[in-house]
């Protein structure tokens, strides 16, 4: 028989771990939003979510992935709660239902490709041309897939370049100044960045 007392301990107990329960659940049916981190792959961002292979079809099919095995530090990736894979563009963001805590900041990068194309009115030139132009495409492919608008963290752009080169100037021209004058500094030419980058993962 239990006492009035216990009985009263026992049932405060249970409504603990019933709203504990409850609150994780309601954190597990958060939507996420995956940024690639170096070394990732479709099968390691596969088994964090899925616990196995199972995503990685769907994973390369919903964002446009050509090859299984290449996918580009900064892309992102929506997870829905259910399992689903979501194409990351600003619609899919608006629609998430992502955690209080991330929502804001997901909606302030989702909308950094409008601005990036709206400050893009300045224009620059690049001075690299032949081989020197092909290591930094190449460069660009493996960091950004080419996007001006890719964040990862407090890398911004095509050229996953921090944001503190960049000023607060985001446009495509800014990022092409800044990028020719970092790897002048650093590398002395786009070919040497391109070596480095070959040999570390990164530039």
């Amino acid at each position: 028989m239990i006492s009035k007392k216990n009985f009263a301990k026992v049932s405060a107990t249970l409504g603990a771990v019933a709203l504990g329960v409850s609150a994780t659940a309601t954190a597990a049916n958060a939507d996420t939003i995956y940024t690639v981190q170096s070394g990732d792959t479709l099968s390691g961002i596969s088994y964090k979510f899925a616990k196995d292979n199972s995503m990685v079809n769907d994973l390369a099919k919903k964002n446009n992935i050509q090859d299984i095995n290449k996918i580009y530090v900064g892309q992102k990736l929506i997870i829905k709660s259910d399992g689903e894979v979501q194409e990351y563009n600003a619609q899919n963001v608006a629609n998430a239902n992502v955690a209080d805590n991330n929502t804001q900041a997901t909606q302030q990068q989702a909308a950094q490709p409008q601005q990036a194309q709206s400050q893009a009115s300045q224009s620059y030139t690049s001075n690299a041309s032949g081989s020197e132009a092909a290591a930094k495409a190449w460069i660009a492919a493996r960091e950004s897939g080419g996007n001006y608008g890719a964040t990862n963290g407090q890398y911004i752009g095509k050229y996953q370049l921090s944001a503190s080169y960049l000023n607060g100037d985001y446009s495509a021209a800014n990022q092409e100044r800044v990028a020719d004058q970092y790897v002048a500094s650093r590398y002395g030419s786009w070919q040497n960045a391109q070596a480095h980058w070959q040999a570390n993962g990164w530039y």
